[in-house]
């Protein structure tokens, strides 16, 4: 009983690293859970001499989870048809979902901030589901190409070219955002334009090609198309502003920097992030679908 008890303590220790992956694979915590859900599911149907030939618990779990998520992100094109506006990430907190990670190359890799932030979210939802998972499972969670390449049915030659191909992706990525104090400069005066009202001051700060996102899911009102250009997104964010009068926009951390949470009250009804490069705001995310502010409320 003792030996049985002691490999359940083991697999269930697993449960939070697992939904850390689970998110950066899928971009939603609830389904995530639901996958390490299914993940557990899979393994108490093991016979006890099937799990009893498992030499490393973890690296099992780590496998199916991340098979499971293979399967819901390929199913995500025909689910993504079905959603009302734009499909974003779930934001979360900046320091919910991070992980330990032991890869031996810290070039690697990208940072741990980042592997949360809705910016980079948005880049690996661009990717295939195989070239996702390599990049998740190897430059974030130090996973082998051979054993990714048993989760993806790839060889592992086929599975280092798509992790290769995901970084470069990355690195452009994060070559072209603000550092930290700038992103977090340029954020502040974004609260303060539009605190104000100051369209002119709200535009000056959004780069010409600028694009803001509204994700309501249906759920509630937000924009069903994203909207284009500094004029149109300054008017849209003071329109939010006029129409939500009870609501207040307050700065958070974000994975992605500094962002905003709207409030009423004590409870939070959606969270801004900004994307800024060379000064600007090239990137407006705005969830308000109450199915993905949970992490939120807690």
């Amino acid at each position: 009983m003792d030996a049985m008890s002691d490999d359940l303590d083991e697999v269930m220790a697993e449960r939070s690293r697992l939904v850390a992956l689970g998110y950066r694979m899928l971009g939603s915590v609830q389904e995530a859970e639901d996958a390490v859900q299914e993940t557990y599911l899979r393994w108490y149907r093991l016979g006890e001499q099937e799990r009893a030939a498992i030499d490393t618990p973890q690296a099992w779990l780590t496998r199916v989870a991340s098979r499971v998520c293979l399967d819901v992100l390929k199913s995500a094109r025909v689910r993504r048809e079905q959603y009302v506006g734009p499909w974003l990430p779930e934001p979360v907190p900046a320091d919910l979902l991070l992980v330990s990670s032991h890869a031996p190359d810290p070039a690697d890799r990208v940072t741990l901030d980042d592997t949360v932030s809705t910016a980079l979210l948005v880049v690996l939802d661009a990717m295939t589901p195989p070239e996702r998972v390599a990049f998740v499972l190897h430059d974030v969670f130090a996973v082998p190409f051979g054993e990714i390449a048993d989760v993806v049915g790839r060889s592992p030659a086929a599975v280092r070219q798509l992790a290769s191909s995901a970084r470069r992706r990355v690195a452009t990525h994060r070559e072209s955002v603000a550092a930290a104090p700038e992103h977090d400069a340029i954020v502040r005066a974004f609260g303060a334009a539009a605190a104000g009202g100051d369209l002119g001051a709200l535009a000056a700060l959004l780069d010409p090609s600028v694009v803001l996102r509204s994700d309501g899911g249906g759920l509630v009102s937000a924009a069903l198309k994203p909207v284009s250009g500094p004029s149109k997104v300054a008017r849209f964010v003071l329109g939010c502003i006029d129409k939500r009068p009870t609501w207040r926009m307050v700065e958070r951390p974000t994975a992605d920097g500094l962002g905003f949470v709207w409030l009423e009250g004590e409870d939070v009804l959606g969270v801004i992030n900004l994307q800024v490069a060379d000064g600007l705001v090239t990137d407006v995310w705005m969830v308000v679908n109450p199915d993905k502010l949970a992490t939120w409320r807690n």
